[in-house]
């Protein structure tokens, strides 16, 4: 099986840039623990948004991509033809893993400042 090159940049981004956030953000929350400052505090409460802004979202742009997926089938099923189905799980999946991704991305930019 072979996904989609908008798949794996997705997974990409989750599976190699995750990682980097949450260490960034341990290393922050420590620093903010030893210092006394503010600063943790908020990045916990930012990081509590972010997630459920992206599952909010996801579910959203899953449930669209699933109404899009399905009016392709019926009209693939009323011409009787095949064209458009290929790489449809593909492309919900990369509908709920969009928003992550784009957060991801932020925070790595943000806290590699």
């Amino acid at each position: 099986m072979f996904f989609s090159a908008d798949l794996l940049d997705e997974f990409a981004s989750l599976w190699f840039q995750a990682p980097m956030v949450m260490s960034s953000r341990m290393q922050d929350l420590a620093v903010s623990g030893i210092n006394g400052s503010t600063g943790g505090p908020a990045e916990v409460g930012q990081m509590i948004t972010e997630k459920l802004s992206a599952v909010v979202e996801s579910v959203m742009a899953v449930n669209l991509a699933v109404v899009k997926e399905g009016m392709i089938a019926v009209t693939a099923l009323a011409t009787g033809t095949c064209a458009g189905m290929a790489g449809a799980s593909d492309r919900v999946a990369v509908a709920a893993l969009q928003p992550y991704g784009k957060r991801v991305r932020a925070n790595v930019r943000r806290l590699s400042r």
